[in-house]
């Protein structure tokens, strides 16, 4: 597994991951089940975004100790481009997670459980796949192609996808859960399982976990082999692809209280991973500097969002009243 990371940072990068989980599992559980306020959530979007910013600069002083200036600059953007690609799908994530959370009609106080439980399983599943990525990538170099030609089909069909609502009622995922599990019409609580009848059965909210660890199996698939178009160090993609995921839920809510402003992100997020996708096939014939990514995925971002709040449909905030006789 290539990296240029010391044993030191390993250590430090697991420290740092399990802390987080701490204060998410532990001191934040104490709260009990409530509704995450948009101050909240922007409160620890910020203090995520900064920790992570942190780390790269501690992944900078680290690299540049052993190799010099020219080296760490460049590790430096390639996690900064990874985690900003990583954060940006995340965003397309969490729109599918809100859908899933209104069909089920998931009230918010209980929101926060479903998104705790998922980052573990994501955390995980990702760690696997990003190591069964590198060793792939070091043994057979022609899995880029395959990778590139996937994000760029992938990114053709989320453009074609994008502001289509998706029918989660015909989800086959959804409708083997039903078939499998009994479920309860009512939600106990933030409880997976219930008693109903004397009988002990799942709740709403079990099947709301399956679908969102589902979703994440989805987009692990599209997003991880996008890193590997910017680097081939397992540490930047494995620690980039981390930081993103532990500032999800937090972001979530932030993002779910703006949902309607950035209805045009989808496109966006479908150009980055056409770019990346024909990145990864041109590798061996054009190398497209790691601050030239950078750029292009901040540009396409920033114009996305742009365009979104300029075109966002305008909410009358006086509707007019329809007056009946009689």
């Amino acid at each position: 597994m290539q990296t240029m990371a010391p044993d030191w940072l390993w250590l430090f990068f697991g420290a740092v991951v399990l802390l987080a989980l701490f204060v998410d599992f532990v001191v934040l559980r104490r709260q009990g089940a409530h509704e995450v306020s948009v101050p909240e959530a922007v409160r620890w979007s910020l203090l995520w975004v900064a920790l992570s910013l942190a780390f790269n600069g501690l992944l900078w002083w680290a690299t540049w100790r052993e190799h010099g200036t020219e080296v760490a600059n460049t590790r430096a953007l390639e996690f900064l481009t990874g985690y900003l690609i990583e954060k940006s799908l995340a965003v397309d994530n969490i729109f599918v997670f809100l859908m899933i959370f209104t069909y089920f009609a998931v009230p918010p106080a209980f929101q926060k459980r479903v998104l705790m439980v998922g980052i573990i399983g994501a955390m995980v599943l990702r760690t696997a796949l990003i190591l069964v990525g590198a060793w792939l990538i070091a043994q057979f170099h022609w899995i880029l192609y395959v990778f590139g030609a996937f994000l760029l089909v992938t990114g053709i069909k989320m453009w074609w996808a994008a502001g289509q609502e998706p029918d989660l009622e015909s989800n086959p995922a959804l409708k083997l859960l039903r078939r499998v599990l009994p479920v309860s019409k009512e939600f106990d609580g933030e409880k997976f399982f219930t008693v109903e009848n004397g009988r002990r059965i799942a709740t709403p909210l079990l099947l709301v976990i399956a679908l969102v660890g589902i979703t994440d199996v989805i987009f692990a698939v599209d997003s991880i082999p996008a890193i590997f178009a910017i680097t081939d160090d397992a540490f930047i993609v494995l620690t980039s692809n981390i930081f993103a995921i532990l500032g999800l839920r937090a972001m979530y809510f932030l993002l779910a209280a703006m949902a309607t402003k950035f209805h045009l992100l989808s496109y966006g997020l479908a150009v980055i991973l056409a770019f990346i996708g024909t990145k990864m096939l041109l590798i061996d014939l054009v190398k497209i500097p790691v601050f030239a990514s950078l750029g292009a995925v901040i540009g396409i971002l920033a114009f996305t969002m742009w365009l979104s709040v300029r075109t966002a449909p305008k909410i009358d905030p006086h509707p007019t009243k329809s007056i009946s006789n009689g």
